[in-house]
This record gives structure tokens, sequence and C-alpha cells, in this order.
């Protein structure tokens, strides 16, 4: 059974532990429960809070009526911190102030107060994050559904308002009877790699393949099936809202109760007793929903089943089969597969397109290749061959790659770089993928490929010397030969042969008077 992990989780030893570990663990367990156990219900204008230095997880500020939920400063990587909201019985953080880098620091130059709006600050670098509102009679409260709100009274409708609150502004989650609605801007995954977002009559998630930072790729979509109620153009937006009866409901403004659409946990409408439901997308991509049992996070929901579905399940340029899911390699033989390391990614990961570059590209093919999510997302081309498929990418500079179905002719462009394909037992489905040529893997790598290929192309020119050189060096010698015939020929003739005409007498006699004659 799937289970939400927990924080500070710490592995288990085989053997039994010192008896004064166990000491310092139980006082360090009973310290935290404390701890817990303190936080007041309300925060009025002249608050401030530091963090506590001798506190190693989380430093409760402001708990909800019911001790479940508590505001408080959570320790980060040792020595940084994130205002968040904790459910106390997991220690699972369900909202964060500052869910963007970097954190603040763990110090005493880091201060929480309130004096009309809600501020974390450093001395060094300012406000860090902060509420709206400036009345200094507003307070601070936390629900006992994890909604944190700064409240004002109204003297005229002697009513208390709400001048901000944590539901409009989610962070990767979502707790039962919360709106999420598409004016909001998105859910995100830590890391910020993957995002949900409503469309007019959709949600879908986006993921971030390029590493500009913005996730807009869009690689899941789920349409309102409208089943109940329709959404009417013009209406208003739709919002999302996690159900305390087991299901994610989909809502337009004026449908009243009535949801657009519907997706149910595995318990709906079966949970006995409490529980608490939370939706969140987590650091893979995926949308989960969880149902707290009293003693754990049990999944209920997830809007991809198949680990396959998701963007980027085995690494760049990875290979995903379904069932295991099992990862590989799309160039993976027998040798690659034997040298490279458990568990590490195939290729490192691509950026941006190969419009400009100079390094240019080679090309990987393979068959029995897929696109790993919904192909209507994709876009494609009609082509009536491989060849044609493959071009209308190769001469494209912002294509990474091409799915080809020869089956149907239709040919999937991708204009992103090369994240995890689906291997399919279908080999009329091929795919092209290009791969710049500095990216093999390491700078060892690339070195020695350019050592190899200019070693050959040496090879290459000094062979081509040597011919060449001995092609001229045979011509050479066979008219130097040829004109030794013709010169011996010469002096036997002049040594006694005849020859008509006044030359006759022109021998080594004449010639010596004439350098005589030449030297008066």
């Amino acid at each position: 059974m799937d289970k939400l992990a927990m924080i500070n989780s710490t592995p288990t030893r085989s053997h039994s532990p010192p008896a004064h570990h166990l000491l310092s663990l139980f006082f360090s367990i009973a310290t935290l429960f404390a701890s817990l156990a303190s936080g007041q219900t309300d925060l009025r204008s002249g608050f401030q809070a530091t963090p506590d230095q001798s506190i190693s997880s989380f430093q409760p500020i402001l708990k909800d009526p019911t001790g479940n939920f508590s505001l408080g400063f959570l320790r980060v990587n040792s020595s940084q911190l994130a205002l968040s909201v904790l459910h106390l019985p997991s220690l699972q953080p369900i909202w964060q102030a500052n869910p963007t880098p970097p954190s603040p620091s763990w110090s005493d130059r880091t201060r929480l107060s309130f004096s009309g709006r809600l501020v974390l600050s450093d001395s060094r670098r300012g406000v860090i994050w902060s509420t709206t509102g400036t009345d200094p009679t507003d307070t601070v409260v936390l629900l006992n559904n994890s909604n944190l709100q700064v409240k004002r009274n109204d003297p005229v409708s002697a009513r208390e308002v709400v001048v901000w609150q944590s539901f409009d502004f989610p962070g990767n989650t979502l707790v039962e009877g919360q709106n999420f609605s598409s004016s909001a801007t998105a859910l995100v995954a830590a890391g910020g790699r993957y995002a949900m977002r409503l469309g007019d009559d959709f949600m879908a998630m986006y993921a971030d393949f390029d590493g500009s930072g913005v996730p807009d790729r869009i690689y899941w979509k789920h349409k309102a099936l409208e089943a109940r109620a329709d959404v009417v153009p013009g209406r208003g937006p739709i919002r999302l809202r996690v159900e305390p009866e087991g299901f994610l409901g989909m809502y337009q403004n004026g449908s009243g109760t009535t949801p657009v659409d519907v997706q149910s946990f595995n318990s709906f409408r079966r949970r006995v007793g409490g529980g608490f439901y939370i939706v969140r997308i987590e650091p893979d991509g995926n949308l989960k929903g969880y149902n707290w049992d009293g003693a754990s996070w049990v999944l209920e929901y997830q809007a991809v089943p198949d680990g396959c579905g998701l963007p980027d399940p085995c690494g760049s340029y990875g290979l995903c089969r379904p069932g295991g899911p099992t990862c590989s390699c799309l160039d993976e033989t027998d040798e690659t597969r034997s040298s490279r390391p458990t568990g590490g990614q195939c290729l490192p990961a691509p950026r941006g397109n190969f419009c400009g570059q100079r390094d240019g590209f080679r090309v990987l093919r393979r068959f029995g290749v897929d696109l790993p999510f919904n192909k209507e997302l994709t876009d494609y081309v009609m082509t009536p061959s491989l060849g044609e498929c493959e071009g209308s990418c190769e001469r494209n500079c912002t294509c990474w790659g091409a799915v080809y179905n020869n089956a149907s002719g239709f040919c999937y462009l991708v204009d992103y770089p090369i994240q995890t394909m689906l291997g399919v037992t279908d080999q009329s489905k091929f795919g092209y993928f290009k791969i710049r040529n500095d990216e093999d893997g390491s700078k060892a790598g690339k070195k020695k490929n350019m050592g190899s290929g200019a070693w050959v192309g040496l090879m290459f020119l000094c062979l081509s010397i040597l011919v060449l050189g001995g092609a001229v060096g045979f011509v050479g010698f066979r008219a130097w030969k040829k004109n030794l015939r013709v010169r011996n020929r010469i002096l036997e003739e002049d040594e006694g042969v005849s020859a008509p005409g006044p030359y006759k007498d022109l021998g080594s006699d004449s010639f010596r008077s004439v350098e005589m004659g030449e030297r008066r």
C-alpha cells in the first residue's frame, strides 16, 4: 500500500542502540511533542518570533483549535527554514509561505512579525514574504482545516472579514474543502518542474522540459465530463475542490453544488469514521490523493496510474516499459548496459534547440517506441513514409525528434528536449531522435570522442599523402629512366656513329675551342 512519505525519517539499524542513544531519542521526542503542544491560537499586532537554535525540526508558533495543525518554522537542510503549516499527527507540511528558494536561514537574522500584515524578513535581505493588510487591529488565526487567515472586524457589519487566507495561495497541496480556481496561479510540485492548472472546462498538468523554469508543456489533461451539469460559456471560471465524500469535484460558478465533473477516490462515499483528504502534485509530476486514516496517509487516487505515463520516469533519452515500470535507455545495447551505473541517467538533460548550433547533432533511431503520454497533446503531420517524417524533423532546428506510425502515417514531432519515451511491442512505431554532438554523458567521454575523430582524420590524411607521393615518385622514376636511355643513345652516336650534314666534325675539340675563345 502506497503511503505518503514522512519527513525527518531516519533508517533503522539491525542492532540495538546504546542506552544513552535511547535516552537521547526519548528526550528529543518528548521535547518535540512538548513544543507541538505549545503555540498560540491567534497572533495580534506587535507579535515577533525568531528561530530557536535548540529546536532541531519544527518550532510551532500558531495552532488550530483541534491541535491537528500548526504554523511554525520548519527546519530545512539543517541551516534553513520554511514558514509552514504542518499536519501534526504525521508531521507532513500542508502549506508553505515561501515555497521557492532561497530559503531564509535558521538564525536570529530571520524574524516573523505581525502588525497588520504577517511578514517574514531577514536583517540582511529584507522582506522575504508577507501577507496583504495594513490594519493593526487585524488578527491571524489558523482554522481546523489548515487554512491560515488574517481577519478584521468590520465596524459597519459588525462581522469578521477575511483580509487574506492561505487557501487562495496553495503550494503543492489541496486539502479537503479547499477551493482551487482558475484565477489561482498553479499547484506547483516541489522543485518547480511540474504544475497543475485549470482551463475553461478542464484541468491539466504541465512540465518544464527545456529548463526555462516555467512549466508550460502540457502532458496530462482531463476535460469535464459534464454528466450532472454543463459548463456554460461566459458563466464564469471553473473551480476544483476535494470533497469529504471522497472525490475531486469540478464546479462552475452558477452551477451551485452540482459538479460538472467527478473523479472518485478509492473510498468514494465509503470512508469510515474520521479522516482527512488531501491532493498533492508530486515531484515526479503525478497528481495523487491521500486519506489520513488516523495512523498513515493511504493512497486513494492517481491521475496517472502507470508510471510510464509520466513525463520523465527514466530520465532524458530513457525508455520506460509498463508493468514495473522498467527503465532502460534508447541507445541501450549489451555493451552500454554493462558500462552504465545502476540508476545513472542515459544522457545529460538537454536544453534549448538546434537553431544556430555549430556542433550539429547525431541521430538515434529505434523501433518499438511511442510517446509516453496522450498523443493528442503533441503536434503531428501526415507523411507517406518514414523518410519524409525524419526529414520534416531534420530540417526543423526546433525539432528534437519524431515518432512515426508506419500503419497510419502519423508523424508526431517532438519540439522539446527528449525525455523518457515509451517502449512498446509494436515494431511499426519508429523513433527518430537528435542528440547534440557534445552530449555523450561526460566531459571525459567528449574529449575521448573528439580525440578519436581527430586521430582517424589524421591517419586518413597521412595515408592519402603517402599514396599520392608514391604515385608521383613512380611516374618520376619512369620519366628519369626513359631520359637516361635517350642520353646513352646520343653519346653512342657521338663516339663513332656517322651523321649527315655539317655537324660531323663537331666533337669534343670543337667545344673546347669555343670555351677558349670565350676566355680571350
